[in-house]
């Protein structure tokens, strides 16, 4: 599978979106459900390793690995020659009634990379909101407790008892009241806008002590089956938490009895620069959620990987018709092994180390709509602010940038607010790497001049 012709840029031959994307899009609106949140006019034909080409042969520059989840790259060649070869074999075989090798092996691994040294036990689903439905069911049913701890600005899904743990945005609940009951959200450690208009380190850790009053007067302790958390939030924009965070959340966990789950949807699988982001800072979770970047894009999986005595749920309290499906087992299992051989996670780390200082020099410099940037691995982040009050959310600067360098050949991503969200292709060369970041500073600097 050698590489396109095409598959260098980014080329911008007409604007975006063409005539013929045009005319998909309009058909598009007649029949497709208006609740997907279309945020750019790109209509794909084709993609290799870091590029996608439009139908209107427009060469673009995807700086946010197919929405988090290509950290293989737009068809990759060895995933596809594997899943050709599944596909010559088997396509479907009822995996929640029966038995197939493939599981079984991509569990094995799961359960070696995962942090913890006691043993594991894996449910395989379609998605990463259906590996967090997962989670709530199984913590509810070991413990026998029915309240959860989640975290405001957290986004775990949009299935209803994943959309009950998030808090990213009202539009989420919007018109689906009542949720599932249980869920009590605390303040996120979101340093650069801190909910009590404190300054890290300098600050008590005041969200940390909230939860310990709201357990005081709110939620009886013994009630809580488990706490959810993103490690680095990913919706809202790659917030980061300071070094203590996470571990005083454990001691909490530790405290009460609770059950941690890490939410590594977006984070795991090297993104962050290392194996799963919770690793950064010691913390070991008794479950963890995984989808996204799990098959390479070839096919739907998500994964839930627990503490043996935590999943010790009875026969049919869970399960899936294609979860743990065929073809995206055989995709997963390769792409660990891709991420393996390649040294892929700590390629993230040294090229995340990179992107975030040349991203530090747009502060540094002063770019007034710059407010800060932050991130770890590849998964990196811009916070844009209004020229005339620093501290006010830049959306609509924010939105400007998107746009300016998709213009100019190169595909970012919204997160939160006011910020937009760098998160490549793990396999993205050096120069690919630099011609983004490059197109990103030029879009900043000419919105800077406009606003």
């Amino acid at each position: 599978m050698p590489k396109p012709r095409w598959a260098k840029g980014p080329k911008v031959r007409v604007p975006i979106p063409g005539p013929k994307a045009r005319a998909i899009i309009e058909r598009d609106e007649k029949v497709m459900s208006p609740s997907y949140t279309r945020s750019e006019p790109v209509v794909a034909s084709e993609g290799w390793g870091c590029y996608i080409r439009d139908v209107d042969g427009n060469v673009l520059l995807d700086m946010s690995s197919g929405m988090f989840v290509l950290n293989y790259g737009y068809s990759p060649p060895r995933l596809i020659r594997a899943v050709e070869k599944q596909l010559r074999k088997l396509t479907h075989f009822a995996g929640t009634d029966f038995y197939y090798e493939n599981q079984v092996e991509l569990a094995e691994r799961l359960v070696r990379i995962t942090p913890g040294s006691f043993d594991k036990r894996v449910y395989l689903a379609n998605s990463g909101a259906e590996a967090v439905e997962a989670a709530l069911k199984c913590v509810r049913w070991h413990t026998r407790r029915p309240r959860i701890i989640s975290f405001l600005g957290g986004f775990h899904g949009r299935t209803y008892g994943a959309m009950s743990l998030s808090s990213s945005n009202v539009l989420h609940h919007r018109y689906f009241f009542p949720l599932v009951p249980g869920v009590s959200f605390m303040p996120y450690p979101y340093c650069y806008r801190c909910l009590f208009k404190q300054t890290y380190p300098g600050c008590d850790f005041l969200c940390v002590e909230f939860i310990r009053e709201y357990l005081r007067r709110v939620i009886p302790p013994e009630e809580v089956a488990a706490v959810i958390i993103e490690p680095i939030q990913g919706n809202s924009g790659y917030i980061i938490p300071p070094p203590e965070y996470l571990p005083m959340l454990r001691e909490l966990c530790d405290e009460h009895g609770w059950i941690l789950i890490a939410d590594e949807i977006q984070t795991g699988l090297g993104r962050s620069g290392k194996m799963f982001a919770v690793e950064h800072w010691g913390v070991v979770p008794e479950v963890i959620c995984l989808a996204k970047a799990l098959s390479g894009g070839i096919a739907p999986i998500g994964a839930t990987i627990a503490k043996a005595e935590v999943m010790n749920w009875e026969p049919g309290a869970h399960a899936s018709t294609f979860g743990g499906n065929l073809v995206a087992c055989t995709a997963a299992i390769e792409g660990l092994r891709l991420l393996e051989e390649k040294k892929l996670v700590d390629r993230a780390r040294k090229l995340g180390d990179y992107s975030l200082r040349y991203l530090q020099e747009m502060v540094e410099d002063e770019i007034p709509i710059v407010g800060e940037v932050r991130g770890k691995g590849l998964m990196l982040a811009v916070e844009f602010v209004e020229k005339t009050d620093r501290r006010k959310n830049g959306t609509k600067e924010r939105d400007m940038v998107i746009q300016t360098a998709l213009r100019k050949g190169v595909i970012f991503f919204r997160g939160g607010r006011s910020a937009l969200r760098i998160a490549p292709p793990l396999i993205i060369s050096r120069e690919e790497l630099d011609k983004g970041l490059s197109i990103l500073r030029e879009a900043v600097e000419e919105v800077a001049r406009k606003c």
